[in-house]
């Protein structure tokens, strides 16, 4: 009986120290507006998706890091996949989720991350978020064709690579 009150009493002030160090924002708090998000344009075609997630492996390799890669439309359906090898098997769901996200919502996954890393949770709400780096928008002659989304690094090292394929599909 002793025991079993130690040990919620161990976890009360635990939990207590948890939410300690994760303060939410304020009641109340002004929610962070949206960046301006670039009109869809036509779909991105099979020739450019291809073009994204080939500089995209490039950078990977460059870097030393195998990823996933994925390159969708602006409805979020996948246009063309692949997987570099030793790449996680993980990385195929995210990948295809970070590009999903990329495109539906129109910016760039890191937004996301960096705003719910801020407290501001009511980003877990929107459906198909991926709060992780590495899915960019991919946007030519200034309208959203389509998302690039890449796993298999770390988030700095994921929004690189995506952000190598995302340039060179906007590259004439």
């Amino acid at each position: 009986m002793k025991a079993s009150a130690i040990i919620a009493t161990i976890l009360l002030i635990l939990s207590g120290a948890a939410s300690a160090q994760t303060t939410p924002p304020a009641a109340g708090a002004q929610q962070p507006a949206p960046p301006p998000a670039p009109p869809f344009g036509s779909p991105i075609t099979v020739e450019q998706a291809q073009k994204a997630a080939e500089a995209a492996m490039a950078k990977a390799r460059e870097i030393g890091v195998p990823n996933a890669v994925a390159v969708v439309e602006p409805t979020g359906d996948l246009v063309y996949f692949a997987k570099m090898n030793g790449a996680p098997y993980s990385a195929i769901q995210l990948a295809q989720q970070k590009a999903s996200a990329a495109a539906r919502y129109r910016r760039p996954t890191k937004a996301f991350y960096d705003v719910i890393e801020a407290g501001h949770l009511f980003f877990l709400t929107f459906p198909g978020v991926a709060g992780a780096p590495g899915g960019v928008p991919i946007v030519i002659d200034g309208k959203l064709v389509g998302a690039i989304g890449v796993s298999g690094g770390n988030g700095e090292q994921d929004a690189q690579v995506s952000g190598a394929g995302a340039a060179a599909a906007a590259a004439k």
